[in-house]
């Protein structure tokens, strides 16, 4: 890495050297002393589907010597149906290293739609349970809906970011949880913003991130063009004091950061870099800290491209992006266009495309595993603490997905996964792995966000 700051100090050197809380001492300790997955945890979705049936988290086997790779292998329905289980988060990362006595063991799990938290027990990694429900009435309470994006923070709790106000419109906010999983309250004081996605923080900085989609009840129904021009969504970006909860700087990324959703630092605890996607303007953000202020730059631009049956150029729609654990790649799927991409960010402001895999979309392989035709685009990823395993799913929001794909709910979702030479900076799709969301008992499902026991390239933070 040429210009991101480097870690120069080990988990030893720090204030809680002297506790032994949850996950890794740093980044690399995650990358060498991790074991590979072996059981990965899938959201399912029934939401917008014929299938009455309640949505699940999916217990799927990545264990290449087990007699049942590449099955889902245990199922934890939700106890209530139209949840649309979208992102989870643990309850406990490296960021909790100092709190003695915490693990990484409780999944929380929100319903997009219901409102509703789930916290599930992973103590039976194949074999998980919910072990307490947050009812949506709890939650309206703090004038708050639409839970999305789930961190653990420093001291134990956990933060949640809320798109909505009790009605499912603007503003949303924060709401924090405490170790029993019991509410502690709103993290931020109410009308800091309006709009609200994605977010991640940096202990060393003081700093906290968060992104923009729009109001519940705007996209809710689906996309529509007329609310884009009409200004319901959102392209800014907010730098918080995490310390305090307020936001100290606001940037407007213009017509060009239209929909930015998830946001990543750099691993590194010293790294003040970070990237995000901007969703409908197809492009990435690179934003960094210079002069004690924060910046953002357009790095990467994804050209729309033709495609009959549509009245203007299809976007790339870029819906999902990861920084490997050794803050080398950059990794991004283009929804629409169905490719996934690998970027080698050596030097951050400067991303260089190392290669890509065509699957699904409009413009990709249609059929890259066996006869498995796809219905949707290259979506969620997950990456192998290692670098070597890229996983991915296809479903994005189930009215979207039946707007832009709707075979997706007709056929299901798939997970599929790319081996990566991180020396070579290549990607390879493996033909041979392949989970068929479309072949359950109760019919298709939609598959969604995918994370690791032991900690991932998405939820894992140091301090």
């Amino acid at each position: 890495m040429s210009d991101a700051d480097r870690p120069t100090e080990t988990h030893a050197d720090h204030e809680h050297h002297a506790a032994e809380g949850p996950g890794y001492a740093t980044p690399q300790a995650a990358i060498e002393e991790s074991d590979p997955e072996e059981v990965a945890y899938v959201m399912g979705l029934y939401v917008g589907t014929d299938v009455d049936a309640p949505d699940f988290l999916a217990v799927v086997d990545v264990d290449p010597d087990s007699e049942t790779y590449t099955e889902i292998v245990d199922r934890v329905e939700m106890p209530n149906r139209g949840d649309e289980l979208h992102h989870f988060g643990w309850n406990a990362c490296s960021s909790s290293c100092h709190v003695e006595g915490l693990e990484r063991r409780h999944l929380v799990v929100p319903g997009q739609r219901s409102s509703r938290i789930h916290i599930v027990d992973t103590k039976e990694r194949r074999n998980p349970e919910i072990v307490r429900v947050i009812e949506p009435e709890e939650v309206f309470e703090y004038d708050l809906s639409a839970p999305h994006t789930v961190h653990c923070i420093p001291d134990g709790q956990i933060v949640i970011s809320m798109l909505g106000n009790a009605d499912g419109e603007l503003p949303g906010g924060f709401l924090e949880l405490n170790e029993e999983f019991g509410i502690d309250g709103r993290w931020d004081p109410p009308g800091e913003i309006e709009m609200n996605y994605d977010y991640w923080y940096q202990p060393r900085h003081n700093v906290m991130v968060s992104s923009e989609w729009a109001a519940p009840e705007t996209y809710y129904p689906g996309f529509d063009l007329e609310d884009v021009e009409a200004g319901k969504y959102g392209r800014k970006l907010h730098f918080w004091n995490w310390e305090e909860g307020y936001v100290e700087q606001t940037i407007d990324l213009g017509e060009e950061g239209q929909i930015p959703l998830e946001v990543r630092f750099l691993h590194s605890p010293e790294a003040a870099h970070g990237y995000v996607g901007a969703a409908l303007s197809s492009n990435v953000f690179h934003f960094f800290e210079e002069g004690g202020e924060w910046h953002a730059e357009k790095v990467i631009d994804i050209e729309s491209r033709e495609h009959e049956g549509w009245d203007f150029p299809v976007p790339g729609l870029v819906t999902d992006l990861l920084i490997s654990m050794d803050d080398r790649y950059l990794f991004f799927s283009n929804w629409l266009h169905g490719d996934v991409r690998m970027y080698d960010i050596s030097d951050p402001a400067n991303p260089r495309l190392a290669d890509r895999i065509r699957a699904g979309g409009y413009f990709g392989d249609p059929a890259p595993v066996g006869d498995r035709e796809l219905a949707g685009g290259p979506q969620m990823l997950q990456l192998s603490l290692d670098g070597e395993r890229l996983y991915w799913t296809t479903s994005l929001f189930s009215s979207w997905d039946n707007q832009f794909f709707p075979e997706e709910g007709e056929r299901g979702s798939v997970m599929l996964k790319a081996d990566v030479d991180p020396r070579k900076g290549t990607m390879s799709l493996d033909e041979e792995f392949l989970v068929d969301f479309g072949d359950l008992p109760e019919g298709p499902a939609r598959a969604h966000e995918i994370r690791w026991p032991d900690g991932d390239c998405t939820s894992d933070v140091w301090q």
